[in-house]
This record gives structure tokens, C-alpha cells and sequence, in this order.
């Protein structure tokens, strides 16, 4: 794959001095016109999406005005909170870490989990590990979800999931981004700011977020620009290189966890590429020379973009209201 500046493939290739500036002119005045706002709140997982939109809103209105959460877990790596401490010191902004495992363990996030895997490994308890895994899609399949979970002694195991195992495992584990949300707007409320979202294009296109979890945001500065050129913006602005060489993960499973080992067909830097040449008409022969795959595994791709986006439809639905009421 031919690559330009920072890595990128040509056709990602942007100014990103100008980049910069667009963004962060248009936060100030999303901020000041249409929500009417003091500053932004902002989760920091130490990811490189969150890292990229806190660094951009300290650019937007410097570091007194942005306040950061790190909101860990019982299943959250020491990485991620490591990576997030390091980024709020680097910005220089304000940042409290809450640890939300009591609150998640109180409404049954990790029981109603833990059930659910016992009905594939009933032998599943205290001290094992678990991470749910996508299959099927790049094969022409199905998607379809497996468990893999991993004893003390280090065995693993990996079962298909029955759809109701696999729905309620989903539910529990999303309870952990509404939470954290909640937290979110907690502060956003105090501090009269508003809440920063950080998904990509990639992600926002194909639906990897969670509704009213990290789906839920005032303003989203970064879902126009694709994971690899997130990625390369952290680098132009100059953020540690811990955070800029990460991997992307969901930070959600016991289990390390990749995100195209969760949800999508391919590895971000390919499936960035996958997804622009679906939404700029190449066919699935000049997709397959690109990133080097078969002609008929970028038609299963193609079949899998088009399917996520109609599967996850609902998640960017506003609230259906019966009549429209003007205001």
C-alpha cells in the first residue's frame, strides 16, 4: 500500500495544519452559538480517538477550560489509565478518575455477564477471563460472535455464543458506557460545559458505539475523519508517543481485546481504505489490489459495510415522535 505523509494512503492524505484550524474553529462556535457552553468535558480511555479530541479542545480554548475523566473498572487495563494520566499531563488540564466497578456491580453489570458465559462454560467463575470475538464476515459468512475465555492456569477456550448469550453479554457489558456517561454529563452539568464524543469515521459510519453510552455527546469534532488519519493527527500534534503508537482496543473484556477482533472485517488501517472506497464507488477489484485481498473477499467486505450500516441504523435515530412539534 503506497503511503504519504504520516503513514497515510494518498487518498487520506489532508492539510492537517488546516484540519486543525477547521476543527477547532468550529468547536468554539458550536460551543458558544448552538450549545451555549463554557467548555467540554471529556472521557479519556488513553485511545488515541479520546486523546486526539482532547487535544484539539485545549487548542479550541486552552487548558483551563477542558476537565478530563478517566473512569476505570474491574476489566479496564493498567494501560489505559496510565496512557489517560499521561495525556491530561501533557495538555495540562484539570482531571479526577473515578473508578465506576461499584456502581457497574450494583446493577449487575458483571453478574448478568458472568451468567450468560456459564451458559457456554459453565465452569466459568471468579479469576477466569473472557473477550467476545467476531467470525464470519471476510468469509462470505454470517457474522456470527464467539466467547473465548481463559482459565487461571492460563487455558483457553473459545465456544460459538447462542444469540440470547451473546444479547445479554452486549447489554451488561454496555451498561459500562452509560455509566460513564452519566458521569460525563454529571460534570458537563457542574461546570456548564458540554460533552465531547469521540468516535471516528469509521466507527460512526458503522455503528461501533453504544446508544446513549458513548454514542451520546454535544459535539463529536472528530467522526468526519478516518482512524488512520486520527492517528496522524496525534503525531502532528505532537502527543506522547505511548499514545500514538497504541492499538486500538475496546478496553471492555478481561481479555485483550483489538477492535477488528470485536466488530470489524479487517485491521483499522484497511478497513479505513475499505470504507472510502465504498463510499467513493471503486469496485471490489480495485478495493482487493489496494489493500491486497481477493477480489472476492473485498466483495464480502463491501457485504459487510453495507450490512452494519443497516443493522446499526438505529443507533443514530433521534427519538421517533409521532408528530413533529416545531420550536
Amino acid at each position: 500500500m503506497t503511503t504519504n505523509q504520516y503513514g497515510l494512503d494518498p487518498v487520506l492524505a489532508i492539510d492537517f495544519d488546516q484540519e486543525v484550524e477547521r476543527i477547532t474553529q468550529r468547536m468554539r462556535e458550536i460551543l458558544s452559538q448552538d450549545l451555549h457552553r463554557r467548555g467540554f468535558v471529556i472521557a479519556m480511555s488513553g485511545g488515541i480517538d479520546s486523546s486526539v479530541c482532547a487535544a484539539l479542545a485545549v487548542k479550541a480554548l486552552g487548558p483551563k477550560k477542558v476537565f478530563g475523566l478517566l473512569m476505570p473498572e474491574k476489566d479496564s487495563s493498567s494501560t489505559s489509565g496510565d496512557l489517560g494520566k499521561l495525556l491530561a499531563e501533557h495538555l495540562g488540564i484539570e482531571y479526577t478518575v473515578d473508578n465506576i466497578a461499584a456502581p457497574l456491580e450494583a446493577i449487575g453489570c458483571y453478574q448478568w455477564r458472568d451468567d450468560a458465559i456459564r451458559q457456554v462454560f459453565p465452569e466459568y467463575t471468579t479469576g477466569w477471563k473472557n473477550k467476545i470475538v467476531i467470525a464470519g464476515g471476510i468469509d462470505g459468512q454470517i457474522n456470527h460472535y464467539n466467547i473465548v475465555v481463559e482459565n487461571p492456569e492460563g487455558e483457553r477456550f473459545e465456544e460459538m455464543l447462542p444469540l440470547k448469550a451473546y444479547l445479554t453479554i452486549v447489554a451488561a457489558t454496555n451498561h459500562k458506557q452509560r455509566i460513564r456517561k452519566t458521569l460525563e454529563y454529571f460534570h458537563a452539568d457542574r461546570l456548564n460545559y458540554a460533552v465531547i464524543g469521540t468516535p471516528n469515521r469509521l466507527e460512526y459510519d458503522q455503528g461501533f458505539f453504544v446508544k446513549n453510552g458513548d454514542g451520546s455527546a454535544d459535539i463529536k469534532p472528530i467522526s468526519h475523519l478516518y482512524k488512520s488519519q486520527v492517528y496522524a493527527m496525534a503525531k502532528h500534534l505532537g502527543l506522547p508517543d505511548p499514545i500514538c503508537n497504541s492499538t486500538p482496543t475496546t478496553d471492555t473484556y478481561s481479555l485483550e481485546q483489538g477492535q477488528d477482533e470485536f466488530y470489524f472485517a479487517l485491521p483499522y488501517k484497511k478497513m479505513d481504505i475499505a470504507v472510502w472506497c465504498y463510499n467513493h464507488g471503486k469496485s471490489a477489484a480495485e478495493l482487493a489490489e489496494k489493500i491486497d485481498i481477493t477480489e472476492e473477499q473485498a466483495n464480502f467486505v463491501y457485504q459487510d459495510i453495507k450490512a452494519k450500516r443497516k443493522t446499526t441504523r438505529y443507533l443514530h435515530l433521534e427519538p421517533q415522535m409521532i408528530e413533529k412539534v416545531e420550536l
